[in-house]
């Protein structure tokens, strides 16, 4: 079985977020891990190679500080590695990036192709669905059982207040998400492993792209840091004398009784 995990490189979620003099997210100096909902993907698509044979590979953009991701990936059990690595990357959407993954993929093989629900960092949900349209296969999102028999694959998601139990053909895009599986810690021995693993590097003119095929469709107008949140009030007395102090407050003051 040929499995591709689509990996996306985050912030750590306790980092805090600065923007610089030109309201752009700074990231010096903060701490870059595996997006957490893309570990699961991870474990997901070694157990099926443990399971069915074949082989992983991981694949993911951006610059240099990447690899360490994917090496860590690596170091879990993936195979193989190919990284989209281009400055035009920077300017484009969910919507660019889908069609440059769309395009490194088709030099592939792959049966399942796995990936994270969400990126913690954006919580856009797109990028995933938006490959499977371009590659025009099937996807489910939010899977937390996966079984495979032949070329089928009877998937068991989440939704709104419940599970719902999907039957697709492959090959597909699965998004995953916390209950699939337990991601497994790199040991020392596969880290040892990982450094001597093929980790491809490829540009948008490699792919045949140019920063023409990446104009967005969405613009980003700004970025802004939330209001620090007031402190809270304590109310002094008896309970029953600050019960009545608690509802005058709300009702005068906060305005919600």
């Amino acid at each position: 079985m040929n499995i591709v995990v689509c990996i996306k490189q985050t912030f750590n979620t306790e980092a805090k977020i600065v923007l610089d003099s030109n309201g752009k997210i700074e990231d010096k100096g903060v701490n870059l891990i595996i997006n957490p909902y893309d570990e699961y993907a991870i474990e997901e698509g070694i157990k099926l190679k443990e399971k069915f044979g074949g082989s992983v590979t991981v694949v993911s953009m951006g610059g240099t500080t990447v690899q360490a991701a994917m090496r860590t990936s690596m170091a879990m059990g993936i195979d193989k590695g190919i990284l989209i690595s281009d400055p035009a990357l920077e300017n484009t959407d969910e919507h660019g990036r889908a069609v440059v993954l769309a395009k490194a993929l088709s030099t592939i093989p792959y049966d399942i192709i796995l990936s994270g629900r969400m990126a913690i960092d954006d919580c856009s949900s797109q990028l995933a669905i938006r490959l499977a349209e371009i590659l025009n296969i099937p996807s489910v999102s939010s899977v937390i059982k996966l079984e495979i028999e032949g070329t089928q694959a009877t998937i068991t998601k989440e939704i709104d207040g419940g599970t719902k139990i999907v039957e697709v053909a492959l090959p597909a895009v699965i998004t995953t998400t916390k209950g699939l599986n337990e991601p497994r810690y790199p040991s020392v021995a596969g880290i040892m492993k990982s450094k001597k693993k093929e980790l491809k590097i490829v540009t948008l003119a490699e792919l045949g792209l140019s920063s023409e095929d990446l104009t967005p469709k969405m613009n980003v107008v700004k970025h802004s840091i939330p209001d620090a949140r007031k402190a809270g009030q304590k109310i002094a007395g008896e309970p029953a004398q600050a019960a009545q102090e608690l509802a005058r407050l709300l009702r005068e003051e906060a305005k919600i009784l």
